[in-house]
Parts: C-alpha cells; structure tokens; sequence
C-alpha cells in the first residue's frame, strides 16, 4: 500500500470512529434522562418507600418505565428489586400500576424466582395469588421448585405446589453425564441436602419416586440412569428416606449399588433387601394405585377432598392414624 492510500485509508476510519462517537453521544443523552427514571423508581423500591413509590407510578414518566431493568450493573427491574429485599408494600404497589408479573431479569429469571430464592413467603404468596407462573421462566436453567428444595423451605415449596408447580422440575441446561441430568431433580436435592420435610412434600406432590423426571428422552439417553433410591444411598441419606421411597412406590430392584462391599449404609440395605424379599401389603399397593390414577389426571392435589371417610384420606396422605386413648 502506498504513502497515499494509507492516508486515505486512516483518514477513512477517522470519519467512521468521529461518526460513531457522534452516535453513542445521541443515544447516550437519550438513555440517560430513562436511565435516572429507572434509578428514581428503584431507590424508592429499595427504601421500602411505598407511599413515595405509588406517588412517582401516578406520573407517565414513571409509568412508562415501570417494566425496564436498570441501567450499568443492575439486572433486574424495580419489581425484582422489591422481591430480592422482601418489600411486600412495595411489590403491591407495583403490581397495583401494572408491572409485569413476569418479567425477567439478565439471567430470565423471574420475580418469584427472586422471592423465593430470597425465602420471602409473603411476597412468593402476593405474586402467586397476582398469576406468577410457579415454574418461573423457561429461559431460566433453574426453577423455584428446585431452588426451595435445595434451600429446604418447606412452607414456600409447598406454596409453589399447591399453586401447580412442576414436582418433577428439570435443569433446563442438561448436565454433563446421563446420570448426573436423571437425578438432579427436586427430590434428589430434597434428599441430599437433608431436608426430610421438602422431600416428604414432594413425595406427597407426586413426584416419581425412582428418577423425579418424566423426560422419556433424557431417560433414555443413559443405558444404565441412577434412581433417587440409588444416590440416596451413595450419599449416606438416612434410613427414614430410604423408608419413604419404598412407601411411595420405588421400584426397590433398580438400585445395583448394594452389592458394592465399599457401601456404609448396613441398614438402608438391609431395609432394601427385607422390602425385596417380602411383597407389599394390599392395602399399601391400592394407595399406591389410586395415588398413581389421580397423578395421572393431574389431580394428586385434591386428595382433600375426596367423598370418603377421614381415616381414608389421611391413609391416602401417608398421616399417621390418630392413637384412640380408652
């Protein structure tokens, strides 16, 4: 290239980058008057400033921007805001103007997804009863049935159950083996993480007992996919879940790790060998049928309200009968 052709060409790409610049400063100067409106919005968000807030969602400027997410390093908008700190006053009065109940943030999750991650019943109810989808968004790789059975609120998963939630959520983004993809539901986090009443509920939900997925694909992408029965055993879970997941049905000749001399679990073993060894009693194998009839039509939820007697019902429920004191 020649001493004049590297001038031309230089002077080229000066008029490009001055053009540019010109451009950024436009839209720059255009943003930042929505950008201060967006910060005006969430600071009275993150003050607990209600009154203030519905005052500002009164004005169209407000108004206009009551679904945008933040400017530089915020993710989310002013209702994610409010659920990440628990600011019930505030998510109403937000709802009450018409944000969007389930929008998303940089990551796509959703504002329950928020509030449950942050363990805020209050606001997970509010948004629940508003029509927030219990399975959050579908972009996001999590979900909040996943996210409350790792934490182990029971009272919040039950919530997003009763609301019709997915018992058997999957990772969206599958994981790097078979296996690992099978058992990383709900269930198996309830069970590994220790916490017996979220795995109960979930059991009491309907969730599958052996691989907590309904996914006959990913199923069968694995020749040989570990049951919940099996990893709870690899990870030293107790006996009582061991116990559980016969009760609700699991198939207790797919697990292979008991024949392993390296397994501690002696009396989770045991347990698996006497159930394989003896057939499972009448009464037990017609709850397990009607269980499986009304989770086949979507109805596990409405055990209550059955027309049979209590005693029944609670049968149904796996509830202790109530002792009769003479």
């Amino acid at each position: 290239m020649s001493c004049r052709d590297a001038m031309a060409s230089r002077g080229k790409i000066a008029v490009l980058l001055i053009n540019a610049g010109s451009m950024l400063k436009l839209r720059t100067a255009e943003e930042e008057k929505r950008s201060c409106e967006i910060s005006q919005l969430r600071q009275a968000v993150l003050q607990n400033n209600d009154r203030l807030l519905d005052e500002m969602l009164c004005q169209e400027i407000y108004k206009k921007v009551i679904n945008c997410r933040g400017g530089w390093g915020i993710a989310g908008t002013p209702l994610h805001a409010a659920v990440s700190k628990g600011h019930l006053s505030c998510l109403q009065v937000l709802l009450a103007h018409g944000a969007i109940i389930d929008c998303v943030d940089v990551k796509a999750q959703t504002p329950l997804f928020a509030a449950v991650r942050g363990k805020y019943l209050d606001c997970v109810l509010t948004l629940l009863k508003a029509g927030a989808n219990p399975n959050g968004s579908s972009s996001n790789n999590c979900s909040p049935v996943l996210t409350a059975a790792r934490e182990g609120d029971a009272e919040i998963l039950k919530q997003l159950l009763k609301h019709g939630a997915e018992v058997n959520s999957r990772a969206k983004v599958l994981l790097w083996t078979s296996s690992a993809r099978v058992s990383s539901g709900p269930l198996y986090l309830a069970a590994v993480y220790g916490h017996m009443e979220c795995f109960k509920l979930l059991l009491l939900y309907g969730a599958d007992p052996d691989y907590n997925c309904t996914d006959a694909k990913l199923l069968s992408s694995d020749k040989q996919p570990k049951t919940v029965l099996e990893m709870c055993l690899r990870h030293g879970c107790g006996v009582e879940y061991i116990q559980l997941l016969i009760d609700f049905g699991a198939n207790v000749y797919l697990p292979t790790l008991i024949i392993e001399k390296s397994t501690k679990q002696n009396e989770a073993v045991e347990l698996l060998l006497r159930e394989r060894g003896n057939p499972k009693a009448l009464t037990s194998q017609c709850r397990l049928a009607v269980r499986r009839h009304l989770r086949k039509i979507n109805k596990i939820n409405c055990i209550d309200q059955l027309e049979m007697p209590t005693s029944l019902i609670n049968f149904l429920q796996h509830k202790a009968a109530p002792v009769t004191v003479l």
